[in-house]
């Protein structure tokens, strides 16, 4: 772009997933002149193959879960019978019901111009899109990220999904072999579990192996008792076809120590990459790793100051990536700060919270003990089972554990639930850990009887508890007892 002319737009946006929708709705909204680029699905993964419909997937296996234990409750109920097409029906309905939220109408009627194309870079302050060469004052990245297809020997025949194709399936897959024992990974094993299916994980770790290993211990249990066979540790060698008789497609996994497991699909859940293929990057002078594309803590690109990158693509120096479309809209938040009203904003992932949503769910806010202790912190450890409540007690909860991790003053650095809906108490945590505030705070809490939350009250009090009990104040209450 010249020097002294004027760009096409303030602001363009590539990608229409959440970060990008976000970014261009306020940037239009504040009067500047925004495009928004995208070559797919408006509403990006998470709303076309990721959160939704997984949300929507798991919300019909709990159903068929809870119809199947019943009986502990006095109620007898036939066995659930499972019709796959009315599921995906269910399913593809969540995704429309949600949608004219991220309708290209809906932007457009706001003011932005939708071009439905792939962009790339031509020059530093150049796109090229549809044909057009754009330019632009600022240019936002928010391509997101995409499922790791790793190098397997034999993969290539092998008919294998990933989040993007698996709701896609006309029939329920009749032994599914799930690659990896992430978050992905772990909710389609107990959905398609609880559905009917055979299901087996292979992780050649641990499950959950970001999570606190206690935790971890609860949620294993919780998905041996629902049938998913789990092999940890247990590494993938290669997969060869293995057809039915009717040639219905099948394949057998072959680990390294020789085991064979057969099945009928393969999906792949070891991971996500950033789409960084064909922006043309090194044409825009944007600095990019495998990682993502290189930012400071602000969102801005380190080698082109009219770039910015937010979501799964963004690689904050020092800090790294975080695919979650929460996250997403954190940066939507730093972006309009840093951006527009060129403010300080900082990515900060002290506070941040990540659910695993299988049931029960598995949520982790701030620091796990071990990385608090990598951290250098003097830390205090507090438990409370989640069975122990009464709540937990009245609808059969099984498995649940509260685990805080604070500093020996009672700072809050860390929480980690294993529970039933673990992820609707994982904000109180988030502000806690925010705001730098004490367990006094939580412990003191009025909370409504029965709730499962009780057991992060009664974690929290526990900090207090030796010091309650201890042989100074009990002195104290004989001495203060004989006054009048």
């Amino acid at each position: 772009m010249a020097f002294g002319s004027t760009p096409d737009f303030d602001v363009v946006v590539i990608g229409a997933g959440a970060a990008g929708l976000s970014t261009a709705a306020f940037s239009a909204g504040l009067g500047l002149k925004v495009a928004l680029i995208e070559r797919g699905a408006m509403g990006g993964d998470c709303l076309n193959y990721g959160c939704v419909p997984s949300k929507a997937m798991l919300a019909a296996a709990h159903a068929a879960a809870s119809a199947r234990n019943a009986h502990r409750f006095g109620i007898r109920l036939p066995a659930p019978e499972i019709d796959w097409a009315a599921l995906r029906a269910h399913i593809r309905g969540t995704i429309a019901h949600i949608a004219p939220t991220d309708s290209e109408a809906r932007f457009r009627a706001m003011g932005v111009e939708v071009i439905r194309a792939s962009a790339h870079f031509a020059a530093p302050d150049v796109i090229e899109a549809a044909g057009r060469r754009i330019t632009f004052r600022r240019c936002v990245i928010a391509a997101g990220s995409q499922a790791i297809v790793p190098d397997i020997p034999g993969l290539g025949p092998v008919p294998w999904l990933t989040n993007e194709t698996i709701f896609d399936l006309e029939e329920p897959p009749g032994h599914l072999i799930i690659l990896g024992g992430g978050p992905i990974g772990l909710e389609m094993a107990q959905a398609h579990a609880r559905l009917g299916c055979l299901v087996t994980v292979i992780e050649a770790g641990r499950i959950a192996g970001r999570d606190d290993p206690e935790l971890a211990d609860g949620l294993r249990r919780a998905l041996t008792a629902d049938g998913v066979a789990l092999l940890e540790g247990a590494k993938l060698s290669r997969v060869e076809p293995d057809p039915a008789e009717d040639g219905t497609p099948g394949l057998v996994a072959v680990l390294e120590d020789g085991r064979r497991i057969g099945g009928t699909h393969l999906l792949l859940a070891v991971g996500r990459a950033p789409r960084l293929a064909g922006l043309d990057l090194t044409a825009g002078q944007v600095a990019h790793s495998k990682a993502g594309i290189t930012t400071d803590a602000g969102l801005r690109s380190t080698t082109n100051r009219r770039v910015f990158a937010v979501g799964d693509i963004a690689d904050p120096v020092g800090i790294g990536p975080r695919a979650f479309t929460h996250v997403a809209s954190q940066h939507a938040g730093i972006l309009a700060r840093a951006m527009l009203f060129r403010l300080p904003a900082k990515v900060d992932y002290a506070a941040l919270p990540r659910v695993t949503y299988t049931d029960p769910e598995l949520a982790q806010i701030g620091m796990t003990e071990e990385e608090a202790r990598a951290a250098g912190h003097d830390i205090r450890i507090l438990r409370f089972p989640v069975p122990e409540t009464d709540r937990a007690v009245t609808e059969g909860v099984r498995h649940g554990l509260v685990k805080l991790v604070a500093t020996k003053s009672g700072r809050l650095l860390g929480a980690g639930i294993l529970a039933p809906h673990a992820g609707e108490m994982a904000g109180t945590f988030a502000l806690m850990i925010g705001r730098k505030m004490k367990l006094s705070a939580l412990a003191g809490l009025v909370l409504p009887y029965p709730t499962l939350a009780e057991a992060a009250k009664r974690a929290a009090g526990d900090f207090y508890a030796p010091k309650l009990m201890s042989p100074f104040v009990k002195r104290l209450v004989g001495l203060l007892k004989r006054l009048p």
